[in-house]
């Protein structure tokens, strides 16, 4: 598919100077046609360059999640270990921006996949007894809802409902030394 991409390319451009030449050796060729084709070029050099930039979007599926399981949360964080709780809903809007924007992102991943690093997932799609108590317990009101837990911060860092990477770093980056920064 690159290939033929690329082969397409070549050709519009190729087309782009041969209508220049052309027109410069007397052929009366309208100069809008060549502007238009070559900003039709330009146009599909920038897609290929967006295709091909490398980001793999199927690497979320290497995530470790477990399920929301709040009793383990303190003895995971007394163990030095950072928790990230996220609690979703298929229904969710919010819930899957924030995936495709930040969690199912390929740097975020292999972030998340550090050994140090629990991720617990409560999937609010259907009722369930130990999300509405632990969601009761944190005072919140819906989905998405992410914390980070850490042994600086054994009673969590609330993350924003629309997750950013730079806030889920810096909680991440809090939840194990000792700080007076509060995130947000």
């Amino acid at each position: 598919m690159k290939i033929l991409m690329m082969i397409l390319l070549v050709v519009i451009f190729s087309a782009v100077i041969g209508l220049i030449w052309a027109k410069i050796r007397g052929k009366s060729i309208p100069t809008l046609v060549i502007i238009m084709l070559g900003f039709m070029g330009v146009c599909f050099a920038g897609i290929i360059s967006f295709v091909n930039q490398g980001e793999n979007y199927q690497t979320y599926q290497k995530l470790r999640w477990q399920p929301l399981q709040p009793e383990k949360i303190a003895a995971y964080v007394e163990q030095g270990k950072i928790v990230f709780v996220d609690i979703t809903a298929d229904w969710c809007v919010p819930c899957q921006t924030n995936k495709a924007n930040v969690l199912y992102r390929e740097q975020v991943v292999e972030r998340l996949n550090d050994p140090q690093i629990i991720l617990m997932q409560g999937n609010w799609t259907q009722a369930d007894e130990v999300i509405e108590r632990y969601m009761g317990q944190q005072a919140a009101a819906g989905t998405p809802f992410n914390k980070v837990y850490g042994s600086s911060y054994p009673e969590g860092i609330e993350l924003p409902k629309a997750l950013v990477i730079d806030d889920l770093y810096q909680a991440l980056s809090l939840a194990n030394h000792k700080s007076v920064n509060i995130l947000r």
